[in-house]
């Protein structure tokens, strides 16, 4: 980064605060994620130059002969690591995903069945805040008295609300969804099937979880997150959707593609592709239920009853009697980093609720196993209980910063 600490040295700094507090720091975010340094590399490319209004061989600019090549290497790896029969890797990421794929195949003011926020779902699944819930009658499904969907109900909600669309997927839902269920419910009243895999793509791209595909017409995704890309989305389909798909992207909601973006995409699709992503997502796995496991045994209260994904959502305040906010600020000081989340009929607020998401993606990608996740379960609860004692807290923290230089990361970037 020579020219950029020549020429804009503050820029240079705040990066090399941000390396530095990525190393020295424990990423328990469940949506984030370390890339690889190919794909860091792949993102700083002259790529970032290039408009590519259009697809392969049909683009409105010329030349595109090397932006065809990156586009449909990411479509071609994408379709091997999920068997779909159509892809377009060209939304800038997962909410434009969604309001894309609504908009290929509905009109304003038809209704989607979604699931609820505060029982697991995402802002784009109908929240009242979001431009896809003003354009479109969003109905919110939730979880059963056992924290898990009770599908008799999701069906005969949508038996009586006749929807046009039965959408699937969540930001921090942790049990593996019936996928059959939701084709058999929408078949029954005529409705389209979507999932938003956002969360488990890499898991299902991995083989760690099965795979939806085969069972919606519309899949969208992030490619960060479990599938360690950059920051992006992809929507997969059935090939009759195909075009009504690639027509709402681009010239629909979208201007040129970003394709140091896509570029990057392929990169880390090529990844996935390998042995060891599959050892990946298997460990991901591993690491989830030894968190569950661990944080039960410290006395934390976990929605849904547990985990058959990436990530546990913890009632901290039903458990600790701290807030989801005084815990984010607590682990924070000691170099863990998570959000505050609603917890199903929450009856705290959004902004200091009573639970948080913890997931390990990140630190999987770090090499980090059974062994470190029970250290990490461990000093969660002691933060969490000793959250007002800064003394006891920059303690955990050294213990933090201690065991992440046992597994470090990019070695080469400075």
């Amino acid at each position: 980064m020579k020219n950029l600490k020549k020429q804009d040295p503050k820029v240079y700094k705040a990066i090399q605060g941000e390396i530095k507090r990525q190393q020295e720091g424990m990423e328990l975010i469940a949506s984030e994620n370390y890339v690889s340094e190919a794909v860091l590399e792949a993102l700083g490319t002259v790529f970032t130059n290039k408009y590519s209004e259009g697809y392969p061989k049909k683009r409105y600019y010329g030349g595109q002969e090397y932006t065809d090549v990156v586009e449909q290497l990411a479509i071609d790896r994408a379709k091997k690591l999920f068997g779909a029969e159509h892809i377009n890797v060209q939304p800038l990421s997962g909410a434009p995903a969604n309001m894309i794929a609504y908009s290929a195949v509905l009109q304003p003011g038809d209704k989607i069945l979604g699931m609820d926020l505060s029982h697991g779902g995402h802002l784009t699944h109908g929240h009242p805040v979001t431009l896809s819930a003003k354009v479109y009658n969003f109905v919110g499904y939730k979880t059963g008295a056992d924290g898990k969907i009770d599908y008799d109900a999701l069906e005969k909600m949508a038996m009586a609300e006749k929807p046009k669309m039965i959408l699937a997927g969540f930001s921090a839902y942790t049990r593996q969804l019936n996928y059959r269920k939701f084709q058999q419910i929408a078949k029954k009243v005529g409705a389209i099937t979507m999932i938003d895999v956002a969360h488990i793509a890499g898991l299902i791209a991995g083989g760690a979880i099965p795979n939806p595909v085969p069972y919606f017409d519309i899949v969208t995704t992030t490619t960060h997150k479990t599938l360690r890309g950059p920051r992006g989305g992809m929507i997969m389909c059935k090939e009759k959707f195909a075009k009504a798909i690639d027509k709402a992207t681009f010239p629909g909601f979208q201007g040129g593609p970003h394709m140091n973006n896509i570029a990057a995409k392929a990169v880390a699709f090529g990844e996935a592709l390998k042995p060891s992503f599959k050892k990946y997502a298997t460990q991901v796995i591993k690491n989830a239920k030894v968190l569950e496991k661990e944080l039960k045994k410290y006395g934390f209260k976990l929605m849904f009853g547990g985990t058959d994904n990436h990530m546990v959502l913890v009632d901290v305040f039903g458990s600790k009697g701290v807030s989801g906010k005084e815990a984010e600020v607590a682990l924070d000081k000691i170099g863990i980093t998570l959000n505050k989340n609603m917890i199903p009929d929450d009856p705290r607020s959004p902004m200091d609720p009573s639970g948080v998401r913890i997931g390990v993606p990140a630190v999987t990608s770090r090499g980090m196993k059974e062994k470190e996740i029970e250290k990490i379960a461990k000093w969660i609860n002691d933060a969490v209980e000793n959250h007002k004692d800064e003394k006891r807290l920059k303690e955990i923290h050294k213990e933090v910063i201690a065991l992440c230089k046992k597994f470090p990361l990019y070695k080469n970037l400075k």
